[in-house]
């Protein structure tokens, strides 16, 4: 069960999803904000190897740069607990960049794309 006011994140390459559960005893999602790479793209640097195609490129770099966020979120104690869906690209790329801090916080990971899914149907694959 997750926490009241607990982040959940959503992310596929292209965007994240990022809500706070605002129930006591259960999960009810509330959206709170909507991340694309444009919204990333100042806050780092994010570069890949050189055989990685430029989409692939693009996917690695939003998840590095989602994961330094969400890094910041929690240091800067924004966050009691964090949920993560991704898929699975997303999310191994994700766990690469995962600061100690975050992974205290890390109450759930679910390897799924569920970035156009509904806010039951996310809640649903965090039960």
């Amino acid at each position: 069960m997750l926490a009241h006011n607990a982040l959940v994140v959503v992310a596929d390459g292209h965007q994240a999803i990022l809500f706070r559960n605002t129930a006591k005893n259960s999960i009810e999602l509330n959206e709170v904000e909507r991340v694309s790479p444009s919204n990333l793209q100042d806050e780092s640097q994010g570069k890949q190897p050189q055989e990685t195609t430029p989409k692939d490129e693009d996917e690695a770099t939003f998840a590095k740069q989602l994961t330094e966020r969400l890094n910041r979120m929690v240091l800067q104690n924004k966050v009691d607990e964090l949920a993560i869906i991704a898929d699975p690209s997303t999310l191994g790329m994700m766990r690469k960049h995962y600061h100690k801090e975050l992974q205290g916080k890390l109450a759930k990971e679910v390897a799924k794309t569920l970035t156009s899914s509904t806010g039951l149907e996310i809640a649903k694959a965090l039960e």
